[in-house]
């Protein structure tokens, strides 16, 4: 075949490749989270596929790999994965990440918020900021933030009025925050992955455990193992999608803008799904058969006064400049 019949057979193979299969090749990213396919979280990791898709013409996609498949269960190893280039992006929790980046504690010292307006102080202003700068030196650029909520107490022996209802508790825990908060109530904390936690629960390996309402205890069907709940909103817990920075720095700036508007799209809905969740939350969790105990303002004082010393011990460890940045903002929205 001569040169010039090579070429217009080169260029006709282009135009039906590019006519079958589109101008360039689809590209398939992966995005692990550490909960079951019902959550919030992975309700928000698929919108954030849906948007992307749609925002870049099907060129990018994401496939969603829940329960934290991808770490072998280990909801912790998920942001080193991420950091190490090893995972494209993540949904998970601050506590999930305070392994690698102890800063992140910050986010649920013991009733650090007393309501909604409160956190998204936080999140949506300069200690959110702080924290993305924080992410960032650890090879994790947060796109946005979502939310995981406030995290609530259930257990199978009794329910839990006072801090003195809360001993010798075998309590579920995810992170050593929560151990330190356990301890100083005199429970009995078991670090344990949540994959492993409902079957624990159901067989009586631990008597209870702590999590939002609407994006776990519901979704999750804790409900169906546990008998009681109080709704101590104890300690907050953010979401974030996050992206490997190495990933981030391989896009162009317009690519870089489809990603950061997807994201921010999607962690918007997630939130807004979780805070709805929650906000019906109490009255299904009645009609499943859960005792509900909403504690006075005194009996919620004396569990704050009794998670001072965790709340203290894991200030220092954070920082205090840092901490002083959430508690000012926090006032500020009072």
């Amino acid at each position: 075949m001569d040169l010039k019949k090579l070429g217009a057979f080169a260029l006709t193979s282009a135009i039906v490749c590019a006519a079958l299969y589109g101008t360039a090749a689809a590209e398939t990213l992966r995005l692990s989270h550490n909960t079951g396919d019902a959550t919030t979280w992975h309700k928000g990791a698929e919108k954030f596929n849906e948007l992307l898709s749609a925002e870049t013409g099907g060129e990018m996609t994401v496939r969603v790999f829940p329960n934290a498949t991808l770490s072998g269960g280990d909801q912790m190893k998920q942001a080193e994965m991420v950091s190490r280039g090893a995972l494209d992006f993540v949904i998970t929790s601050a506590i999930n990440v305070t392994p690698l980046v102890p800063e992140m504690a910050v986010f649920s010292l013991p009733y650090l918020y007393a309501n909604y307006e409160q956190v998204d102080a936080t999140t949506d202003g300069a200690p959110g900021d702080k924290m993305k700068e924080i992410m960032d030196s650890h090879d994790i650029v947060v796109l946005a933030w979502g939310e995981n909520g406030f995290r609530e107490v259930t257990n199978n022996a009794r329910p839990i009025k006072s801090p003195k209802d809360m001993k010798g508790l075998k309590m579920r825990v995810a992170g050593p925050m929560y151990i330190d908060v356990m301890n100083a109530l005199g429970a009995n904390p078991q670090q344990m992955q949540w994959t492993e936690t409902f079957t624990a629960l159901q067989q009586g390996v631990v008597d209870g455990q702590e999590n939002p309402i609407g994006a776990v205890i519901i979704p999750q069907r804790v409900y169906e193992v546990q008998k009681y709940l109080t709704a101590w909103h104890y300690s907050y817990d953010p979401v974030f999608l996050g992206i490997s920075k190495k990933r981030w720095d391989s896009f162009d700036a317009a690519t870089k803008e489809k990603v950061q508007k997807a994201a921010s799209e999607a962690m918007a809905y997630q939130k807004q799904i979780t805070r709805e969740s929650t906000e019906q939350g109490i009255a299904l969790l009645r009609e499943k058969g859960m005792e509900v105990y909403e504690p006075s303002a005194e009996e919620l004082q004396a569990f704050r006064d009794a998670t001072k010393p965790a709340f203290d011990t894991w200030a220092a460890k954070v920082g205090t400049d840092l901490v002083t940045s959430f508690q000012d903002a926090v006032a500020a929205a009072n």
